[in-house]
């Protein structure tokens, strides 16, 4: 199956009620195990990868690699670049074939936020594809990115910065952080207000650390994407950990890379069933 254009992923969200994961990935077994998580679910998501972690591989590395495995995909998914943190990377990926963007200019001021994501949005409708941006700070470690703000989405901000920018998706800071080394605590006072004020989808990045019936109440919030990365990397990176303290001349990277395939792909299967409660 093809990549699915982002537009057609909400689409097919809304129609079937619902919350769309988004798995990062950084290599190919991550990748194959994700795409293999939603063709045993049935259930369709975004694959993500970050701008930082292009710093690895080159956009048409990575959007080659998800259409190779997706082959023999039966399930919708999109390729979604995650905090784009530069126009030349947005660019980069519309032509390497990525099928949604985020562009996170979160962290400038309010104007200048503005500014960034209406450029992008610009660029990419052009093309079809739609655009996420955030408002609002999330504190924690993102892949090489550290931030120690907790700046909460200003809701009397919501309906400007959606307006001018014309994005198509919403990440809003409501207590979500990124990484396991802290604790979310989602104000859901403050996501009730912020749904009642957009007019487009919310979303929610963080999700590794959130309890999953915290995920399902966000979801009765206009939430139709939540980003997925830290548990995934943990199942592959202890796959090979373990197996280095049983055997500390272990060298069989083949095989650990099959298990480590087998380990991510469980995980995925849980977050997928759990999310929407299936």
């Amino acid at each position: 199956m093809q990549l699915v254009n982002g537009y057609k992923l909400m689409d097919y969200a809304k129609e079937k009620g619902l919350v769309l994961p988004a798995f990062n990935t950084t290599n190919y077994e991550l990748t194959a195990a994700i795409i293999k998580g939603y063709q045993s679910t049935g259930l369709g998501g975004y694959i993500a990868i970050s701008s930082s972690n292009l710093k690895l591989s080159s956009p048409k590395i990575i959007a080659d690699m998800v259409k190779s495995v997706m082959q023999d995909c039966s399930t919708p998914i999109a390729l979604h670049l995650d905090h784009g943190k530069s126009f030349e990377d947005v660019k980069a990926c519309i032509e390497a074939g990525f099928t949604s963007i985020m562009v996170d200019a979160s962290h400038l001021p309010f104007e200048e936020n503005i500014e960034e994501v209406k450029r992008t949005v610009e660029y990419c409708h052009f093309y079809g594809i739609p655009v996420e941006a955030e408002l609002g700070a999330i504190s924690g470690k993102e892949d090489d990115h550290v931030s120690e703000g907790d700046d909460k989405t200003n809701p009397e901000d919501i309906q400007e910065f959606v307006e001018r920018t014309n994005c198509d998706l919403l990440a809003v800071a409501i207590g979500n952080v990124h990484g396991m080394d802290l604790t979310p605590n989602l104000d859901f006072p403050l996501l009730e207000e912020i749904a009642k004020l957009s007019s487009v989808p919310l979303v929610l990045h963080g999700g590794s650390g959130i309890p999953f019936d915290q995920v399902r109440r966000a979801k009765e919030q206009n939430l139709i994407k939540v980003n997925y990365g830290s548990d995934l990397r943990q199942a592959f990176i202890r796959t090979f950990g373990q197996a280095y303290e049983q055997n500390h001349n272990e060298f069989d990277i083949m095989s650990l890379s099959k298990d480590a395939i087998i380990n991510v792909e469980e995980r995925v299967k849980a977050i997928i069933a759990e999310v929407n409660g299936k």
